[in-house]
């Protein structure tokens, strides 16, 4: 998660590039840095600083479409570097989930995923906004596991849930809680990513906020905070179970002396990940064989990140949750909504309310054992509202990879019909039947809209609309 500690915003996607000189840097950040990096070292980061930061991208391989050429990111099959940042507002395909604007750096989760887990698990985003990584991680993970997606902080949250949505995975949950609240589910996790908030910087030629708020009492208090978070979720880890700690940023005090805190006084062991020379990672500054993994600017093709992985000391079983009593759905409903999916049998069909849930079965037992005791923002694959004896199907299935590709009318659309859907302007299909259609654009669905014959009802939710005018894009 890029957040300071001080909690100011940040983005993932959206910022503009910005040339730090380095007179604008904080005196003891280059003393600090200097000191920890070898004068040759920081002298070639210092120089990458007045660089232009690099554009990449990574693809959802379950949304097909004809893709954006660039050169691959090396330690990931899904990302590619663009040779310039086009305008991802203007482009439909961004907005269905086809892909997801992500620093080249923080894709190297790819290796850690590939290497170690290799069975379905129950797993973590702790600090999961805008949704990079957990994107990344439904892409990543073997078929049959479950995600929760978690961020605290109430408007990131909500950024997170549309990210979650767009990406299409049913087994995905979006919860917004302190680390804290998951005290009760001990042993529930087999797998665990703190992407912890922290001083920034790694982001420092992306981000001139990051330069102007940092400071050393800044640095400490990250560090004081990322222990407290690791502590506070660690016993919802099972034993043998793996957790990913990773920043954005270079000092030693929320790295390599974190990484060792957790290690020493939990009870963990620091996993190796085989890496290639080429890609230019740097191992731990500051002690000898612990291995961790510091992507650093003129070295490696983006942005700073640290990364490591830990395993926890003992061995136990994950935590199975009971079955709570649940509101199913009727037969008729049952028939209705699961014509719209490609594989209506690996679901249960359940009542939130008036909305019709589509829960993959073997988590929905810990699926509703998370909603009964979080705040969840998104869970499963919401289907449909049941109103006036009718079912009228939600933005969230015409996102879904899960979608039954012949469940509704389909109407293709070009990009400038696109953009004026995505902006909730009011469109107009006499020629197509009345009722719910599928507006596509190469192909790839982007939502639905209601004929009614003279006029079509934008059923695009409104929070998600395209702002600025799409004459203007």
């Amino acid at each position: 998660m890029h957040i300071f500690c001080i909690f100011a915003l940040r983005h993932e996607n959206g910022l503009h590039p910005l040339k730090l000189l380095l007179m604008n840097l904080n005196a003891e950040f280059i003393e600090r840095t200097e000191t920890l990096f070898g004068k040759a070292v920081y002298d070639r980061f210092a120089q990458a600083l007045d660089e232009e930061p690099v554009v990449s991208i990574r693809h959802n391989e379950l949304k097909h479409f004809s893709g954006i050429d660039g050169d691959n990111v090396p330690w990931t099959s899904l990302g590619c570097y663009l040779a310039e940042r086009p305008a991802f507002t203007a482009d439909p395909l961004f907005h269905a989930g086809c892909y997801y604007v992500q620093e080249a750096s923080s894709m190297f989760l790819e290796q850690v995923v590939r290497q170690f887990v290799t069975s379905p698990v129950r797993a973590l985003d702790l600090c999961a906004a805008p949704g990079g990584k957990s994107t990344h991680l439904h892409s990543l993970l073997p078929e049959g596991s479950m995600l929760v997606s978690n961020e605290p902080m109430p408007l990131r949250a909500q950024v997170l849930a549309e990210n979650v949505i767009k990406w299409g995975r049913a087994s995905a949950l979006v919860t917004k809680n302190e680390p804290a609240d998951f005290a009760s589910f001990r042993n529930f996790f087999d797998f665990v990513l703190v992407d912890a908030p922290c001083s920034g910087e790694g982001m420092f030629r992306k981000d001139s906020f990051a330069v102007e708020q940092w400071s050393v009492p800044n640095v400490r208090q990250c560090a004081a905070r990322q222990r407290e978070i690791v502590a506070d979720i660690w016993e919802s880890l099972r034993p043998g179970g793996l957790m990913v700690y990773s920043t954005c940023t270079f000092n030693r005090e929320e790295n390599e002396d974190c990484v060792e805190w957790i290690a020493g006084n939990l009870g963990a062991e620091v996993l190796k990940v085989d890496v290639t020379d080429e890609w230019g990672i740097t191992g731990s500054l500051t002690i000898k064989g612990l291995p961790v993994y510091r992507f650093i600017p003129g070295f490696t093709r983006g942005e700073g990140l640290f990364m490591a992985l830990l395993r926890k000391d003992g061995d136990a079983s994950l935590a199975q949750p009971r079955m709570p009593r649940l509101k199913v759905a009727d037969k008729r409903v049952k028939e209705e909504v699961g014509r719209w999916l490609r594989e209506p049998g690996m679901f249960d069909f359940v009542m939130s309310g008036e909305t019709v849930v589509a829960m993959p079965k073997e988590h929905t037992a810990a699926m509703m054992a998370l909603c009964q005791k979080l705040r969840v923002l998104h869970c499963a694959l919401p289907l449909a509202e049941a109103k006036n004896n009718k079912l009228l199907p939600l933005h969230q299935l015409a996102m879904s990879v899960e979608l039954e590709p012949s469940a509704f009318r389909r109407v293709e659309v070009e990009r400038d019909k696109a953009l004026a859907y995505l902006h909730r302007e009011a469109l107009l299909f006499a020629d197509e039947p009345v009722g719910h259609l599928l507006i596509t654009y190469k192909g790839v669905p982007l939502g639905f809209v209601k004929n009614i014959g003279n006029r079509a009802n934008n059923l695009y939710p409104a929070e998600w609309r395209i702002r600025k005018n799409p004459l203007e894009l």
